[in-house]
């Protein structure tokens, strides 16, 4: 892995910010679990930027399903797939009344 292809890997901050900015989240948490994916396919060598774990708590997930608010999420982030995103795992809710 290249220091240039490094240091556009996407950080957990950026993905956050976007998420805020996206899909105003009343919770959110932005894990990078890069570390634990070394070896695997998409593993960019340095132990971050490719694996991460989205948390997510957003008014906009009311009535929609989980493949809905998965699709949101994705969406809102899909520009840094080709910074070296690799694998989201997501768990997105609805406000509870």
């Amino acid at each position: 892995m290249t220091a240039a292809a490094l240091s556009t890997a996407p950080t957990a901050q950026q993905l956050e910010q976007r998420l805020r900015d996206t899909l105003q989240p009343s919770a959110l948490e932005v894990i990078d679990e890069s570390c634990q994916h070394h070896g695997h396919a998409g593993a960019n060598g340095s132990g971050f930027g490719t694996h991460f774990r989205v948390r997510i708590t957003s008014h906009l997930f009311t009535g929609k399903s989980i493949v809905m608010r998965h699709r949101l999420v994705y969406d809102a982030l899909h520009d840094f797939m080709a910074r070296g995103l690799h694998a989201l795992a997501i768990e997105a809710q609805a406000p509870t009344a």
